[in-house]
């Protein structure tokens, strides 16, 4: 409830200054420096970015979506976008382009992390150079992420092509409420951002600010020892009017949530995915399938709680992760889409092909644990065409693995060379 009334956001902000500000807080003088330019930038896509000119050559190259294995293949890439891909014999390549021998190694298209949070220059570069040359921001505390994605359109090599989700949408805002004058009014609400009101207030804000996605919640966290992941803080009708204001502005919403009835609820209140999910039942996930909603369980997360130093956190890391590994099976079978998140934050950043590998730990065929990284998280993010494949018209990105990840996909974890919009990284 309102201490009392909230005056309504104010109709406007410059391109600029979104820009600026997201890009002092993330340290990303690069962005600044071009943000009068980008106003004739397009929305999504590379737009003006630096990419570049590139052939791959003498690799085995895997198309994650149906299975073909190709050796002694051929990639060209021009202008940051796959143009001919496939075996030497089939590949006309252009005189003068440089070149990059994959002799020795597989190739595959760049790998996604579906849940990560970006917030400096840092970070953004070492999900590139762990694999995620695309990503879905999990939010960041004062629009870091915005910057981050405008950072990866104009210098791709330094950072994931990214869809930011702006600022938590959670009872409890802190500091954040810093990260817009618009949001400053809620500082003042005596239960926090749980009227419809408020939580409208919060999407919109982030809509305006750019927000690809909306980020909410329905349990407590995990990481925190003094939280109880099993506490509901959104009902389901509050979760609805998330979903609603979302859409109205042509967005998704990822919902972080843990207990059974949580998840249910987020899932019955229409969120496009359901991160974590670690008590998510059987019941809920036929709901998911007949949705289509995803699922992003973040084993990674889930399994560095256990090595916490923290006697709490170990123990209920080694008490889930158990539980998430059934719960990825279980869905894996029953035909829900899953996607593939490491949840890094705080200035670690998880390789990509962690996920990969605890995603075939769970039971997963190799093959569709490599595909919760590339064509089902390229789904999920909007990016089918774009990111997931290397075949004429997706993006020039690429791992190269020193090794057959069909027979072990740990090979994942440490790529011997990244590509990024046809620049090597």
């Amino acid at each position: 409830m309102c201490v009392e009334p909230i005056p309504p956001p104010a109709p406007s902000l410059t391109r600029r200054g979104v820009l600026a500000t997201a890009a002092a807080l993330a340290g990303t003088a690069a962005v600044l420096a071009s943000a009068d330019r980008a106003t004739a930038a397009p929305r999504h896509g590379e737009g003006a970015a630096d990419t570049g000119d590139l052939v791959v050559e003498g690799g085995t190259l895997l198309d994650p979506a149906t299975g073909e294995v190709t050796e002694d293949a051929v990639v060209v890439v021009r202008d940051g976008v796959v143009r001919a891909a496939g075996p030497r014999s089939r590949v006309r390549i252009p005189d003068g382009l440089p070149r990059l021998d994959a002799h020795g190694h597989w190739v595959l298209p760049g790998l996604i992390d579906a849940h990560i949070h970006l917030s400096t220059t840092a970070e953004a570069r070492s999900a590139v150079r762990a694999g995620a040359t695309s990503a879905r921001s999990g939010s960041t505390s004062y629009y870091q992420d915005v910057a981050v994605r405008e950072l990866a359109r104009r210098a791709p090599e330094l950072a994931p092509r990214l869809r930011a989700a702006g600022v938590f949408v959670s009872p409890d805002l802190g500091d954040t409420v810093l990260a817009d004058p618009d949001l400053t009014p809620l500082a003042r609400l005596r239960d926090g951002v749980r009227s419809p009101e408020a939580l409208r207030r919060v999407v919109a804000v982030n809509l305006r600010r750019g927000a690809d996605v909306i980020k909410t919640r329905v349990n407590e966290r995990a990481g925190l020892p003094e939280q109880d992941p099993l506490t509901q803080v959104y009902s389901h009708a509050q979760l609805s009017e998330v979903v609603a204001a979302a859409r109205k502005g042509g967005r998704g919403v990822l919902c972080h949530s843990y207990s059974e009835k949580g998840c249910h609820d987020a899932v019955t209140a229409g969120i496009a995915s359901l991160e974590h999910g670690v008590f998510v039942g059987e019941r809920t996930l036929r709901e998911m399938n007949r949705r289509g909603t995803y699922f992003t369980p973040t084993l990674t997360a889930i399994a560095g709680l256990a090595q916490s130093s923290d006697p709490v956190l170990a123990e209920r890391g080694r008490t889930y992760l158990p539980v998430l590994e059934r719960a990825v099976l279980a869905a894996h079978e029953l035909g829900v889409p899953l996607a593939a998140g490491t949840d890094s934050s705080g200035g670690t950043v998880d390789p990509i092909g962690r996920e990969i590998v605890l995603m075939r730990g769970a039971g997963l065929p190799a093959l569709d644990a490599i595909r919760t990284a590339t064509t089902g998280a390229a789904r999920l993010l909007g990016l089918t065409g774009t990111a997931g494949r290397l075949t004429p018209g997706h993006a020039g990105d690429m791992v190269l693995v020193a090794g057959d990840p069909l027979a072990d996909v740990s090979v994942l974890t440490a790529p011997a060379r990244i590509v990024r919009a046809g620049i090597p990284v």
